[in-house]
């Protein structure tokens, strides 16, 4: 018996509603990736890097770019064939491993974070000229606001959509602005005069270390996009999100490089905000405001979010109360640089595990895709292994470096 004249459209239109809301949870997951990796440190590290290297940072940028790639394929396909979480991959590979993870990931995150709220709150600061410090208590309040909501998961890849959208297309302006010696950046980067492993390796860390490694894998195993059916779809989100930060990254190097290259020295105090001025005028210093505010909400968003789902699994307590606890964290957050700024000791040890965590989670997640009680009857790519092995090493050696730099300044 064939359908109903009327049902047929209805039928499809359910189908492409589906496949819409999928691609947008696939699409809002790069971006949540992408976003929550241009925070405020991002945006100062990018700036100081590109005075340092000039045309050649391009070739780190490169370079950075390629190990990301290794470091997120790696993981998302893994936590989506496995359809299970970091830490929970970890406590299968090591018993004990995914409760260490946790805990760095979320000490990495809550202190991180403090500073994400006060990159925003400095962000509201240029561009209303209120107190940081209310500025960011407002930034806290709109972030509670996204994750109060009956579709926080939708509200999020929003969110995510539109402001890391917006970062990208004033950057773009202020490069414009600069006007940068384009053809010198591109010939550098495939043959630098100078080539600084230790700024490759810290931009792999600031762009797929901490809680943001896993944070878009996380947000599509909530949202039911798993399984070996999905790989393809994963492994695009998961490369569209180390293009979105690097697209920004790459804008912003154009714009530095032009406005350095003339013999104008960067602002030690900001660096960022010194280049979008100095191109742009008071036009640009206020499209700067925008930028760290939204550098600083997205990351706020991004680090509450991973951080809880790194939690909810080991504590049934966490897990019947996500949102309390992800509320709770940004709110902390808020308090702690509102009322007390950044406590040193605090931001030391969150660097040190922070230095740890790329290469304890890509190394675990390496391990896990070669077994069965993890991943079934899955093959994991060998050129994946292989590629993800040598980042595995080379930020293994930076994670020791960090740790050999920051013990001793806590007992300096």
């Amino acid at each position: 018996m064939g359908l109903r004249k009327e049902e047929v459209p209805h039928t499809l239109e359910d189908h492409g509603q589906k496949t819409k809301s999928k691609w947008s949870v696939i699409l809002g997951a790069a971006f949540l990736m992408g976003s929550s990796a241009i925070g405020p440190g991002f945006l100062t590290q990018t700036a100081v890097f590109t005075e340092q290297l000039m045309a050649s940072f391009g070739f780190v940028i490169l370079m950075s770019i390629i190990l990301d790639i290794g470091v997120q394929a790696n993981i998302w396909r893994v936590i989506a064939v496995s359809k299970k979480r970091g830490q929970d991959i970890a406590n299968m590979v090591l018993p004990g491993l995914g409760y260490f993870l946790a805990f760095a990931v979320a000490l990495g995150g809550l202190a991180f974070n403090i500073g994400n709220v006060g990159g925003a709150g400095l962000g509201m600061n240029v561009l209303f000229g209120i107190d940081p410090r209310i500025g960011a208590a407002i930034t806290g309040l709109i972030t509670i606001g996204v994750f109060l909501s009956k579709e926080a998961g939708v509200a999020m890849d929003k969110i995510a959509r539109v402001l890391g959208g917006a970062m990208i297309l004033l950057t773009l302006y202020v490069a414009f602005q600069s006007n940068p010696p384009v053809g010198d950046a591109i010939t550098h980067t495939f043959a630098p005069t100078t080539i600084d492993i230790f700024a490759i390796i810290t931009l792999v860390g600031g762009t797929v270390g901490g809680y943001i490694t896993f944070a878009g894998g996380h947000r599509l195993l909530d949202a039911g996009i798993s399984g070996k059916e999905n790989l393809h779809q994963v492994t695009k989100s998961s490369i569209s999100g180390i293009l979105i930060a690097s697209v920004m990254r790459i804008f912003l190097f154009l714009a530095v490089l032009g406005v350095v290259v003339t013999g104008f020295t960067l602002d030690p105090a900001n660096p960022p905000a010194s280049v979008f001025q100095q191109a742009a005028g008071v036009v640009g210093y206020k499209m700067f405001g925008i930028v760290l505010w939204a550098a600083g909400i997205t990351s706020v968003i991004g680090a509450a979010y991973t951080s809880v789902s790194f939690l909810k699994t080991l504590s049934d307590k966490v897990a019947k109360n996500e949102k309390a606890f992800t509320l709770g964290f940004i709110i902390v957050s808020t308090i702690i640089f509102t009322f007390i700024g950044k406590p040193v000791l605090l931001l030391i040890l969150a660097g040190a595990f922070n230095g740890l965590i790329l290469p304890v989670a890509l190394g675990t997640i390496l391990v896990g895709a070669h077994k069965k009680s993890i991943v079934g009857d899955y093959k994991h790519p060998r050129w994946l292994t292989i590629f993800g092995g040598l980042v595995f090493l080379l930020t293994a050696y930076l994670a020791v470096m960090t740790l050999i730099d920051k013990v001793p300044q806590l007992f300096g």
